[in-house]
């Protein structure tokens, strides 16, 4: 029981989408159908995505990058606009929650180091803002960016038109508040440089040239997946287990639930006059509450607005910590540090991230 308590607590959303697709079962019994619910084609790349950013992490890609950008910082306040910078750009192509575990702990090691752990906790708050904004650039800075670009067959350049206007104004915003950072002066001394796997590191960036091209609609998924599993079989099999399968377990949930919901018409109806109209701010409202990935997930089948369902679920990223689970990862990550506050940190984190989703909303409307 004690087990089954902790799975509990530590995948609360695996365990709500499997007892609510558990539940629908019951009122749509499993039929041929059903196979129509799972987009096969997410689930691939995700996978191969994790994959590929997993062993680019082994190969020393991103604490080489930081190493060489850091020794270049001059001021407590350029440190930490590098550190938010690297975490902000970074998760356009190894989602926001990679980006949160690379450079969290890279944040912590180097403050603790320089003597700035005042510092810590602002910075941290403005990394997670950086890697959940950051990510809704392109179609695989996120989980659902990846799934609603798939599902509503969004070209490249709609996807950009739709993300590109609100993620140069969250780039700016984020930076702006770097600036209430202090300018003291700053000596950093980070040692030897880190060496990086050069064979590793080639074959990964050829591995994500080639899940781009299958993201892009170049290259079939099965292709893609076949390809990146037959490398990885002949040369680097351990990493084939290198993948969060319970969120990929979580999607297949989600998957049957909603699917079970559309084919009951009086909730199928239900829904959809709920979003008429209201797409955006339902998508904000419910990722408070389920966080955005299971909100895109619900939501996508009960409306045809994809530039709102998808502004609706990467800004609502922001807001309460679960709103994003990448958020929760930052979180951890920072009450394990030494001196941690966890309390003013949340109070910290929710103003800023209340502030920008003001910002972000209004923007939005003008921009409509």
């Amino acid at each position: 029981m004690r087990g089954i308590l902790k799975f509990i607590k530590r995948e609360p959303t695996l365990v709500i989408a499997a007892a609510a697709a558990i539940v629908s079962c019951c009122f749509v019994p499993p039929d041929a159908a059903y196979s129509g619910y799972v987009d096969f084609r997410t689930l691939a790349l995700l996978y191969a995505l994790m994959l590929v950013v997993a062993g680019l992490r082994k190969a020393g890609a991103f604490t080489h990058l930081a190493h060489l950008l850091i020794a270049r910082a001059k001021t407590a306040r350029g440190m930490g606009m590098l550190l938010v910078a690297m975490t902000f750009f970074s998760s356009m192509l190894i989602t926001n929650d990679v980006a949160l575990l690379t450079f969290v702990p890279f944040a912590v090691v180097l403050l603790g180091m320089t003597g700035r752990q005042r510092d810590l906790m602002y910075i941290v708050v403005l990394q997670t803002v950086a890697a959940n904004l950051g990510s809704m650039l392109t179609p695989v800075g996120n989980p659902q960016n990846l799934y609603l670009y798939a599902r509503y067959g969004l070209s490249a350049a709609e996807f950009f038109r739709i993300t590109a206007p609100i993620w140069g104004l969250s780039l700016l915003l984020t930076l702006a508040l770097c600036l209430l950072l202090p300018a003291a002066p700053l000596a950093v001394s980070l040692g030897e440089e880190p060496g990086v796997e050069r064979k590793s590191l080639w074959l990964y960036l050829a591995l994500f040239a080639v899940c781009l091209l299958s993201v892009f609609r170049v290259l079939p998924w099965p292709v893609m997946l076949a390809i990146v599993a037959a490398a990885l079989l002949l040369l680097d099999r351990k990493m084939l287990l290198q993948a969060d399968f319970l969120l990929l377990l979580t999607f297949v949930a989600f998957f049957v639930f909603a699917g079970n919901l559309a084919r009951l018409p009086a909730v199928d109806a239900l829904l959809r006059r709920a979003l008429a109209g209201r797409e955006y701010w339902t998508a904000l409202a419910v990722s408070q509450v389920i966080s955005n990935v299971p909100a895109a997930l619900l939501l996508s089948g009960f409306t045809d607005n994809a530039p709102a369902l998808l502004l609706g679920v990467d800004i609502g990223g922001l807001g309460t910590p679960i709103a994003s689970l990448a958020s929760l990862i930052s979180l951890k990550l920072y009450a394990g540090s030494e001196g941690a506050d966890t309390g003013r940190y949340l109070l910290l984190f929710t103003g800023v991230n209340v502030l920008l989703l003001a910002l972000l909303s209004a923007a939005r409307l003008l921009l409509n």
